[in-house]
C-alpha cells in the first residue's frame, strides 16, 4: 500500500469516527460523505478496469443513498422542528442506511462491486462499511420495518448464493445473509449486535486474507490447488462454519427468546423462517465441503503454487483456534 492509499485509508477509519460521535445528522451526513470520497480512491486502480468501473459504481450508488437521507433529515427538520419517532420518516431515514450498507431490497449493486474488488478492499466493504449506517440506523429504528427488511436479508442471502461460482459473489451473499443476523441483534442490544459484528469481521477477514494470498476467486480453483487435503479441509470448514454462522445462530437465539417471551408466538414464527433460510445457506457453502471430500484425489501436477507467506500458517491456526472458542461461547450463552 503506498502512502496516498494509506492516507485515505486514515481518513476512511476517521470518518467512521465523525459519523458516530456526531451530535447532529448533519454531523452524521458529513462525515459518510468523506467516508464515500475517501474510500473511492483505495477501490480505483488504472491497471484494472474493473477496479474503476467499481468506484464509479460504489459512487452512483451512494451518492443517491446519501441524498435520501440528507433529504429525509432536512424534511424532517423543516416540518416537525424536532425528531420525534415518525414511521415515514424513519423508513426514509432506514432506506438510505440500508441502501449505503448493501442490504435488500437495495443491495442489487452490492455483488456485482465486489466482483470487481480485491480480497482487502472486499473485506473493508463488507465489515467496516457496515459500521456507520448499522449505528445511525439504530438511532431511529422502525422495529416492524426492520422486521420485513431482516426477513428479506435472510431470503435473498440464502438464495442468491446457491448457484454461485465465484468466491467474491458467495461471499457477499454471505453479508447480505449476515446482514439479516446483525439487524436482529441491534434491535436487542447494542452489545450483542457489536458481540456478532466482532466475530463476522474477524472471521471474515481471515477468509479474505487467506484468499488473497492464494489468489483465489472461483470455487473450481479450489480444486486444483496444491495443498495436503487437511489443509484444503480445514479452510473449507472455517469458511461454512464462519460464513454460515452456526455458533453465532446458537448464540443469538437464547438471547432473543428472553428478550421477547412475552409475544412467544410471533418470534416463533420468525425463529422458524430464520431456522429455514439458515439451512438453507449453510447447503452451498457444505457443497464445497463434499466436492473437495470426494474429488481432492484429482490434482493437476502441472499447477502448483507453493505458499511462501510467513503468515499463513499463523492465520490457520489462529481461526481454528477461534472456530473452537466460538463453540465454547455458545454454551455458554446456554
Amino acid at each position: 500500500m503506498n502512502s496516498n492509499k494509506m492516507f485515505f485509508f486514515f481518513i476512511l477509519i476517521f470518518s467512521t469516527f465523525i459519523s458516530i460521535s456526531a451530535n447532529s445528522w448533519m454531523g452524521c451526513w458529513i462525515g459518510l460523505e468523506i467516508n464515500l470520497l475517501s474510500f473511492i480512491p483505495l477501490i480505483s486502480n488504472s491497471k484494472n478496469l474493473f477496479s474503476s468501473e467499481a468506484s464509479l459504481k460504489y459512487f452512483l450508488v451512494q451518492s443517491i443513498a446519501s441524498i435520501n437521507f440528507l433529504f429525509s433529515i432536512l424534511l424532517k427538520m423543516i416540518m416537525f422542528k424536532n425528531f420525534e419517532i415518525n414511521n415515514l420518516f424513519s423508513i426514509l431515514i432506514n432506506s438510505s442506511m440500508f441502501m449505503k450498507m448493501g442490504s435488500a431490497p437495495f443491495h442489487f449493486w452490492f455483488p456485482n462491486i465486489i466482483e470487481g474488488m480485491s480480497w482487502m478492499n472486499c473485506f473493508i466493504l463488507m465489515s467496516w462499511q457496515k459500521i456507520t449506517p448499522m449505528i445511525l440506523m439504530s438511532y431511529y429504528l422502525n422495529n416492524n420495518f426492520l422486521m420485513l427488511i431482516m426477513m428479506i436479508n435472510t431470503i435473498i442471502g440464502a438464495i442468491g448464493g446457491i448457484n454461485q461460482t465465484s468466491l467474491r459473489k458467495l461471499m457477499s451473499f454471505s453479508s447480505i445473509n449476515n446482514l439479516g443476523w446483525m439487524m436482529l441483534a441491534i434491535m436487542i442490544s447494542e452489545s450483542l449486535w457489536f458481540t456478532y459484528f466482532f466475530f463476522y469481521s474477524f472471521l471474515m477477514s481471515i477468509m479474505c486474507f487467506l484468499f488473497y494470498i492464494m489468489n483465489i476467486y472461483f470455487i473450481n480453483q479450489l480444486f486444483i490447488f496444491n495443498m495436503n487435503f487437511l489443509l484444503k479441509f480445514i479452510i473449507d470448514l472455517m469458511n461454512s462454519l464462519s460464513m454460515g454462522s452456526i455458533t453465532t445462530f446458537f448464540s443469538i437465539c437464547p438471547k432473543m427468546i428472553l428478550t421477547y417471551f412475552h409475544n412467544f408466538s410471533y418470534i416463533l414464527n420468525i425463529f422458524l423462517s430464520y431456522l429455514f433460510y439458515w439451512v438453507t445457506t449453510l447447503f452451498f457453502y457444505y457443497r464445497i465441503i463434499y466436492s473437495r471430500v470426494f474429488f481432492f484425489f484429482s490434482k493437476k501436477k502441472s499447477f502448483k503454487i507453493f505458499l511462501k507467506n510467513k503468515f499463513f500458517s499463523f492465520f490457520m491456526f489462529f481461526g481454528v483456534i477461534f472456530i473452537m472458542g466460538k463453540f465454547l461461547s455458545a454454551f455458554f450463552f446456554f
